[in-house]
């Protein structure tokens, strides 16, 4: 674990065994080179979530990008993630435009210079894979959450992300494709295991989304904001509302009873106020206002 710009820069395991892969098989000039495109890759990350005031806890590195942990997770609109995300990537693309340009001057070998080019193209093309936790996948997510309720966005986004890492291990141990081709095994496994583990936290991080809110409605009242509605009966219950909260929106409840008449307008506050009580979550909306 190292320290710079005041994050915490921690290594996988993975990333470690390719690193000690590419040493001991005497690359250790790719070695370098990946090493260089993976933190540059990273600090385009860094540096999109700091413009946007993001209080950065900790990158973890992997051999194709890495996953940061942020105070905001969850809460911040769609638009900064999909900014965010999009960042790393970026930095692939001029970092490989550059080494294509550098094949133009004498002096630089356009062996070399390709080689990067090359091994940037790679590792962008693989993070815009839609797969959490890859930026492809955050890009994903993203746009998911702009278009439907957040719960629904996280369960796609992470069933979309085992489909596509089973798919890849599918075809890493394919004889077809020469044999069993480890590096693409341990990736999909990797991709395959950190999806699971994401669904598996999809209540927690739910709850976390909910507890946030409060904040972000407060500020979102005080500059003023447009309320989206969410129209449902009496009897519907407190927790088959907040599933249909969308992230970056303000709800107000409007409970319809019989010939569409308007029985109560209840904000989104009490309704994450109830559930967080003992049986909330089970209450019927009519009784948020009765």
């Amino acid at each position: 674990m190292i320290r710079c710009f005041g994050i915490r820069w921690t290594f996988h395991p993975l990333f470690v065994f390719v690193m000690l892969a590419s040493a001991a098989t005497g690359y250790i000039r790719e070695l370098a080179v990946l090493f260089t495109i993976v933190i540059v890759h990273e600090l385009g990350h860094v540096m999109a979530m700091r413009a946007f005031g993001w209080r950065v806890r900790e990158i973890r590195l992997l051999p194709f990008g890495g996953a940061a942990e942020t105070e905001e997770a969850g809460s911040v609109p769609a638009a900064e993630e999909a900014v965010v995300a999009a960042a790393g990537p970026l930095q692939n693309v001029w970092m490989g435009t550059a080494a294509l340009l550098c094949t133009r001057f004498e002096g630089i070998d356009p062996g070399w210079a390709i080689y990067i080019a090359h091994a940037n193209a790679i590792i962008a093309l693989f993070n815009l894979l839609p797969i959490q936790p890859l930026d492809g996948g955050r890009l994903l997510s993203a746009w998911m959450t702009a278009r439907m309720p957040y719960q629904s966005a996280l369960k796609w986004s992470v069933r979309i992300g085992l489909a596509l890492s089973l798919a890849m291990v599918a075809v890493a141990c394919i004889p077809l494709f020469g044999g069993v081709q480890l590096n693409l095994l341990l990736v999909g496994l990797f991709l395959l295991a950190s999806n699971w583990r994401m669904m598996r936290d999809i209540p927690y991080l739910f709850m976390r989304f909910l507890v946030r809110r409060e904040a972000d409605s407060a500020r979102d009242r005080a500059k003023g904001t447009l309320a989206l509605p969410i129209v449902v009966q009496p009897a519907c219950r407190v927790g088959d509302i907040l599933r249909l909260f969308r992230k970056g929106r303000y709800h107000l409840v409007y409970v319809l009873g019989e010939g569409g008449r308007i029985e109560g307008v209840v904000p989104e506050e009490r309704v994450i106020g109830t559930y967080f009580c003992s049986g909330g979550q089970n209450r019927a909306v009519s009784e948020l206002f009765g």
